[in-house]
């Protein structure tokens, strides 16, 4: 009786198999049958913002259904990754997130009520924002050798202004700052804004910007860039040598922007999503658009970009811990 029964259960878990198979076709052969919701933490009009409907434009064109923007800013964009995370894993609600989403572990630790990494199903970056770091007149230094000589004979002494405490600029200060053997001042804003003015007023010495931030002043000789935080030099900036050539290490602290699911959602459905951001993040018009905001199109899939979401929140977290950073 017993050797009767094998047979049916193997018989019935090749039907399950079969049916998940045909499952996931149907999947990737209907997707999307109705609008998508693109969910966006920031305000319309911020960078985010525009590169959000940027892709949401070129979305609905590769994929033949409506991709909605919907704004949720607030609390440090958790609002809009929380209701992304609650959301049913079906592909029809999607978080368009920035760099700032790794460091909300860092920042909120179990305060939140969904897991930075584990709740969400990182789909690909489709651009990034080098970080650069810019000196104003009274620093008077032009090389990055000659930022760290200074920095390190005068510890303390050397400010570095960020848009805030746990921004993007503030973690990649004390990256840099560990890594280097340094004492920088920080000097936390509220904006980036008023870090630029300051800089050119020269009531600043440096600061670890967002390119877009700062990039009219470096062009216009305002304020000078000594080195980009990527593994490359800057299309946008061919001039300024990365962190490693001008003898800084191996620092990079690239802001990314990308598309993630909430977790679960069928291997179908996330691969017809990364090939509409993998095309949309090589497209020249994407490409010429992103540069007018201090941007270039990148675009990281799949595993290799899960891994950087693991890596940065992990990195965030630790600095975070030895720092003793929370956020309000």
């Amino acid at each position: 009786m017993f050797k009767q029964k094998r047979p049916l259960a193997l018989a019935g878990k090749a039907l399950t198999a079969t049916i998940l198979v045909a499952s996931g076709a149907c999947f990737a052969q209907a997707y999307p049958s109705k609008p998508v919701k693109l969910v966006v933490g920031f305000a319309a009009g911020g960078p985010t913002d525009v590169v959000a409907r940027a892709f949401a434009d070129h979305a609905s064109r590769a994929l033949g259904q409506p991709f909605v923007v919907e704004n949720k800013p607030g609390a440090n964009t958790i609002l809009a990754a929380q209701a992304v995370a609650a959301a049913p894993a079906d592909g029809y609600t999607l978080l368009f997130g920035a760099t700032n989403h790794t460091m909300i572990p860092a920042l909120y630790g179990d305060r939140v009520k969904f897991d930075a990494v584990k709740s969400f199903q990182p789909v690909c970056t489709v651009a990034t924002s080098p970080t650069v770091l810019v000196v104003g007149p009274a620093m008077q230094v032009r090389t990055l050798g000659a930022y760290v000589a200074k920095a390190r004979a005068e510890p303390g002494r050397v400010t570095a202004g960020t848009a805030g405490v746990g921004s993007s600029g503030h973690f990649a200060t004390e990256m840099f700052a560990r890594a280097s053997g340094l004492k920088l001042n920080h000097v936390p804003y509220k904006g980036a804004a008023p870090v630029v003015n300051d800089l050119m007023g020269g009531q600043l010495d440096s600061s670890f910007a967002t390119l877009g931030s700062v990039l009219p002043q470096v062009e216009g000789g305002k304020l000078t860039a000594l080195a980009v935080a990527s593994p490359r030099r800057s299309a946008l900036l061919p001039q300024v040598p990365t962190f490693a050539e001008a003898g800084g290490g191996d620092f990079s602290a690239d802001a990314w922007y990308g598309v993630l699911t909430p977790a679960g959602v069928p291997a179908p459905i996330v691969q017809a999503l990364e090939g509409a951001a993998a095309a949309f993040a090589k497209s020249a018009a994407t490409a010429d658009k992103l540069r007018g905001l201090g941007l270039e199109a990148a675009s990281l899939c799949g595993a290799p970009f899960a891994e950087q979401v693991r890596r940065e929140a992990a990195t965030y977290t630790r600095i975070a811990r030895e720092l003793d950073l929370k956020a309000d």
